[in-house]
């Protein structure tokens, strides 16, 4: 018999997932020393300031929210840009 791998499907919405694993990726660049400041990492990285503080406020959210975005349970209104401005009413 030949083996077969089993494909997991979600329904976890790629752009949420790549705004969680920038701002983890961002914050542990901080924490690590890499940058001495949110100003010098967004010039050494050529990204907007605001925007990369926006990112990193997703670091701030709950587990159990981070758990739901990665599992596809955030529902359909939770968006990269609605999270960044802060956490839909009844989540």
């Amino acid at each position: 018999m030949g083996s077969s791998t089993a494909v997991a499907q979600t329904r976890a919405d790629p752009a949420l997932l790549k705004a969680l694993a920038r701002a983890f990726r961002w914050q542990r660049m901080l924490d690590d020393g890499r940058y001495g400041s949110i100003s010098e990492m967004a010039a050494a990285e050529k990204i907007e300031r605001g925007y990369l503080g926006k990112v990193l406020q997703l670091t701030l959210l709950a587990p159990a929210m981070v758990e739901a975005i990665v599992d596809g349970r955030q529902g359909d209104g939770v968006t990269p840009p609605g999270l960044m401005e802060g956490v839909p009413n009844g989540w």
